[in-house]
């Protein structure tokens, strides 16, 4: 990751490049907080030039402002922050689309008198690049980044906050990028071990005998078709006399073909199915990182859905961990089996709280659309988590559970079917069905991320193409939040 510190607003600025924020205006653009000292060096004249290069100031527009020697840094970026330029979101979008811009670069110096934490959360995650499997990738020529900002304790944390939340985001991106054929329930399991071991947390991993043992019917059952067998991962950091204790679930099919239901289209995409998985685990060491004072487990299961002579069937019943039993409607249904089979065994370590993450439905995408994950559950721990990811930066609404919605999931064969014999609301329906694994009286969420897990068009302000790490910066304000900071 890039070198990220402070660097003191009086000083001489001296780096390849100044990213300065520009507000939009009924006069035109305008110089946001912190731009004085870049626009003095350039004699006053900067918003001349960004008038004279087209710069409205609108969100997510970059102009690039060459200083032709007339400042000891050769190049001005002039992001657009929209009519706020305090607004931390908008903000950290600016930063992120600036700092996309101008990875040619080694040292970047942001001069934007913003809140410290989205200022840097922008720039770091802006720098984002997966070239693991680019045979003529080159390293980032991005080394340094310097943000004017007087150096203090508050500010020093903040700082590091947001590189611990971007690492976190990273880690997160990088699971999920990782192709199929390279990430599997074995394979995943390794690698969140090994991350997990990065801050020293107790990590526990579930082979297919032991989940035959342990009667995890849901699990066993999605991945019966792979010859990549299934594995259930859980990773705990126990701080000193915690305030809470919270539990994490995510869904991580690696990749999702619909099984025998098999998929008719955008099964590509499906490579990301596994990204409530890779946020939770990139949470829980994050939570460690961050010395929070909540204990956190994050029970993760894996499995591969694809279809064989082995593999399960619509009408089968299955027995899940707690006893329930389930009749499959359709194999592409897979998501919500895995995780009643988590959801049962996080709720034996009797939690404060549970959240959990999954890409479950279309339904999401067509509700809320690509940007905005749907938050279902208990209402006040709903609430609480939703405005947790709001105030992080991404966009979460509150979604119902609508009691009468619950009929059509009864099944003449088992406890529960998998899916409604009524049409419409799939996304509440999915959450209903969860909603069924839970004790009277448990606090808990459910966040559908299945459109802002992935990207599918191009870059945008701090959100690269392919994996975004939807969820993870949720997941760590929520744990903040419930730890009282």
């Amino acid at each position: 990751m890039t070198a990220v510190s402070l660097a003191d607003p009086s000083a001489q600025i001296a780096a390849d490049a100044v990213v300065v924020g520009v507000v939009s205006s009924s006069d035109g653009p305008q110089l946001a907080p912190g731009a004085k000292p870049v626009d003095a060096a350039l004699g006053t004249r900067l918003v001349t030039a960004l008038k004279a290069a087209g710069a409205s100031g609108k969100p997510d527009e970059v102009t690039k402002i060459p200083t032709l020697g007339l400042a000891p840094f050769g190049l001005v970026v002039a992001t657009g922050l929209g009519p706020d330029a305090k607004q931390s979101e908008q903000v950290r979008r600016g930063v992120g689309a600036a700092l996309r811009a101008l990875t040619g670069k080694k040292h970047v110096h942001i001069a934007i008198d913003a809140p410290l934490d989205a200022v840097a959360e922008g720039a770091l995650l802006g720098t984002y690049a997966f070239t693991t499997y680019k045979s003529s990738a080159t390293k980032p020529a991005l080394r340094k980044i310097t943000i004017a900002a007087k150096s203090a304790p508050a500010a020093t944390a903040a700082l590091r906050r947001a590189r611990i939340v971007a690492e976190a985001v990273f880690a997160a991106r990088d699971f999920i990028n990782t192709p199929p054929n390279d990430l599997y329930p074995e394979s995943f399991a390794a690698r969140a071990s090994e991350h997990a071991a990065t801050q020293k947390l107790s990590v526990e991993v579930l082979d297919p005998r032991a989940l035959a043992r342990g009667k995890f019917g849901g699990i066993l059952a999605v991945g019966s078709g792979s010859t990549r067998l299934p594995r259930l991962v859980r990773i705990t950091y126990r701080p000193t006399n915690p305030k809470a204790r919270i539990a994490l679930v995510g869904k991580g099919i690696t990749f999702d073909s619909g099984g025998l239901n098999i998929k008719t289209a955008n099964m590509a995409a499906m490579t990301s199915d596994m990204s409530g998985a890779a946020a939770v685990v990139a949470a829980v060491v994050a939570i460690a990182a961050l010395k929070l004072p909540v204990e956190v487990t994050a029970t993760v299961p894996m499995a591969e859905n694809l279809p064989s002579g082995s593999a399960y069937r619509p009408s089968d019943v299955l027995t899940m961990r707690n006893g329930q039993t389930v009749e499959v409607s359709d194999t592409d249904a897979e998501g919500r089996l895995v995780l009643a089979d988590g959801i049962a065994r996080a709720l034996e370590d009797d939690p404060d709280y549970l959240i959990e993450a999954s890409t479950l439905t279309g339904a999401q995408v067509v509700a809320l659309g690509t940007r905005v994950i749907g938050a279902m559950g208990e209402a006040g721990l709903r609430d609480r988590v939703a405005a947790a990811g709001n105030a992080a930066g991404e966009l979460v609404w509150a979604m119902p559970l609508p009691d009468e919605m619950r009929s059509g999931l009864d099944s003449p064969f088992a406890d529960i079917s998998s899916l409604s014999s009524e049409k419409g609301g799939g996304m509440l329906v999915a959450g209903l069905f969860l909603a069924d694994f839970m004790p009277e009286g448990q606090p808990w969420v459910h966040l559908d991320i299945a459109g802002p897990a992935w990207n599918s068009g191009g870059a945008r302000d701090y959100t690269p193409k392919g994996a975004t790490g939807a969820a993870v910066r949720t997941i760590i304000a929520a744990a903040e939040d419930l730890a009282g900071r």
